[in-house]
């Protein structure tokens, strides 16, 4: 089988080609021009330069496969409310739905975000059917990745595709070249802060989303959402099992919400004035400050989904960091 990866060089991307790999398919890797990882050097695939705001690069990427990916996407919350954000995860996306149809592809993987449904406590995570809880932040990735879901699944009802959409929550893991959520390991290690945020994540291992993909492929329901995630923690529980894996004094002090809110807004003046992307914004503050938990049975029952510990899943990636030079 024949499949084309969008996005294929991200952290999710690049594991996911290598999992579609150990599983024989041939891969067809649609690559932006101006990307400069190099976390698919040396292997067996056919990259193709492209860009999904581009109908026809994507349609010659897609053209011979059985199966699309998608996984393209841009996940900047700098500025929050970017058309350019929109654009790609709204209009790109609908170019390779429509390059797909074209093209005649069987089945399409859409990597969605947990974020599109709302989140809940510990006791009571947000699932599939838990309504959308980020509209009032109104930042432009939370809202195009909703949008962009929404007309996946419409594609799927009215029968234009066979689609079906996976909802990864905070993934780590190895190949995280920028970095991304490995940002938050590198920034552990350098700045060794005795602080810690209040809020929690949903935490899963980026190779346990690539399977859940493959695994949504084979098993997955068309019009269908799977939340893929694992456990829960709050950012102290994460912090303090990062603290053993790397040697580092655990953070001991929690940090006041009504700090991080202050934090968040002086630094996202400061970059209106500076124009420079800021570490922390006002939003990402509130977000950092809410424990934005998600339930995954559904996928763990109807794909099988894994569940790496979430021990071995940061030290994947510490190691991984640490010997390519990311810290």
């Amino acid at each position: 089988m024949k499949a084309l990866v969008t996005g294929a060089d991200g952290l999710l991307g690049s594991n996911l080609v290598r999992q579609l790999l150990h599983k024989n398919f041939e891969i067809k890797a649609l690559i932006h021009p101006s990307s400069k990882s190099n976390t698919l050097e040396g292997l067996n695939i056919e990259k193709i330069t492209g860009d999904i705001l581009d109908i026809s690069s994507v349609k010659n990427a897609a053209k011979g496969c059985n199966v699309v990916f998608h996984v393209a996407a841009s996940t900047s919350m700098w500025p929050p409310q970017d058309p350019r954000i929109t654009t790609i995860n709204v209009e790109g996306t609908r170019n390779v739905l429509e390059a797909s149809r074209y093209e005649g592809i069987n089945k399409f993987i859409h990597t969605g975000s947990a974020s599109s449904f709302g989140y809940g406590t510990k006791e009571k995570p947000g699932t599939e059917e838990t309504p959308y809880r980020y509209g009032n932040l109104r930042l432009a990735y939370f809202d195009s990745k909703l949008k962009a879901q929404k007309m996946v699944l419409q594609y799927a009802k009215e029968g234009k595709i066979d689609a079906v959409v996976v909802n990864p929550t905070f993934m780590f893991g190895p190949y995280d070249a920028q970095p991304s959520s490995g940002k938050i390991i590198v920034k552990f290690v350098q700045l060794k802060p005795p602080f810690y945020p209040p809020g929690g994540r949903c935490f899963i291992h980026v190779n346990d989303v690539a399977e859940g993909m493959i695994a949504a492929l084979e098993k997955g329901r068309t019009g269908e959402c799977y939340i893929l995630g694992n456990r829960n923690m709050e950012m102290k529980e994460l912090l303090s099992l990062l603290a053993k894996i790397t040697g580092i004094r655990e953070p001991k002090i929690k940090i006041p919400k009504q700090a991080m809110i202050f934090t968040g807004r002086l630094s996202s003046a400061i970059a209106s004035k500076t124009k420079k992307t800021p570490e922390l914004t006002y939003e990402i503050a509130r977000i950092s400050c809410v424990g934005s938990y998600y339930n995954a049975a559904k996928a763990i029952q109807e794909l099988e989904l894994p569940q790496t510990p979430i021990e071995k899943t940061l030290e994947d990636a510490y190691r991984w960091l640490k010997g390519n030079g990311k810290l």
